[in-house]
């Protein structure tokens, strides 16, 4: 099984509980729905790359609500928890969207790492907590930028590296495999921006801690939102008795108030697609102006 089918497995096995459990996520999705409000911008179609059960859709139907929405997602089940997410849930409310002329959602089953979707054909790129997914993030970024229109903006949040640093630290010298996930540094994601043809990038970051009464808890979470897939180094069995206990008994280092922390280093980044006068490659497109020269009589 190949990373990305993991990736996905996880996500469609969580796709019933993802909602419920996705706390943090839902939090997110509100802080980076308020860089929005600085934002010039009217897009006319908006895409959620990664748009897990639909959790940004309310934020992006109530700041643009004549935009067309697209919510794509790497696993199917995801996107019918998104259907039943964004569907009308009474008469009056069918009745009400029918009468505003709301355009209906569109669904794409796919891979930020190879967008389904055309070039130029978005004007807002909406991506919360779903780029630490991609194997291959320059990649994604210039699939991205393909797809927005000249000008257009990319809005997305992503993990930084001492994201879930407590549980790193208790899995350190335990038995050599990787248990999380490594994420990639603010400063490196914006150099990738400019790389991939955008313009002005701008990175913040916060850190976000979440406690948890014990180990079970947060590995639980991890597991309900489909977080627990190790991308490299993942070990090949499952840990024994005693290595959980040595586990548990290293989180308990970082045991504060009857609490377990959990760290978040949670990354905001936006980026505009410019004029786009580079080919898909980087390479500079030179307008040339030959005018022909009439001849004097």
């Amino acid at each position: 099984m190949t990373v990305k089918q993991a990736i996905r497995r996880a996500f469609e096995r969580a796709a019933p509980t993802y909602a419920a459990a996705a706390t943090l996520q839902k939090e997110i999705a509100r802080r980076l729905d308020d860089h929005l409000d600085e934002m010039k911008i009217q897009p006319a179609r908006i895409l959620d790359a990664g748009c897990g059960p639909g959790i940004g859709f309310d934020h992006l139907r109530a700041r643009y609500p004549q935009a067309e929405l697209i919510g794509l997602d790497l696993a199917q089940a995801m996107l019918q928890q998104a259907r039943g997410h964004a569907a009308p849930p009474s008469l009056f409310g069918r009745l009400a969207k029918l009468w505003q002329s709301v355009p209906e959602v569109r669904y794409v089953c796919g891979d930020i790492e190879a967008l389904p979707l055309a070039k130029d054909s978005v004007d807002l790129i909406w991506s919360n907590l779903a780029l630490q997914w991609a194997t291959d993030l320059p990649n994604a970024l210039r699939q991205l930028h393909r797809v927005l229109r000249p000008e257009g903006l990319l809005l997305f949040s992503t993990f930084g590296p001492d994201t879930l640093k407590e549980l790193r630290a208790a899995f350190t010298g335990l038995d050599g495999y990787g248990h999380v996930n490594r994420f990639i540094d603010m400063h490196d994601i914006g150099d990738m921006l400019v790389h991939a043809g955008f313009a002005h990038p701008v990175m913040e970051m916060e850190l976000i801690t979440v406690t948890y009464p014990d180990l079970k808890g947060v590995l639980r979470e991890l597991k309900e939102i489909g977080a627990h897939t190790v991308v490299e180094g993942q070990r090949p069995g499952l840990m024994g008795r005693r290595e959980w206990r040595q586990l548990s008994e290293n989180y308990e280092r970082f045991r504060c108030e009857g609490r377990l922390p959990a760290s978040f280093e949670v990354v905001y980044g936006h980026a505009w697609a410019g004029r786009k006068d580079k080919l898909d490659d980087g390479r500079q497109v030179i307008e040339l102006k030959i005018q022909r020269k009439r001849a004097g009589l």
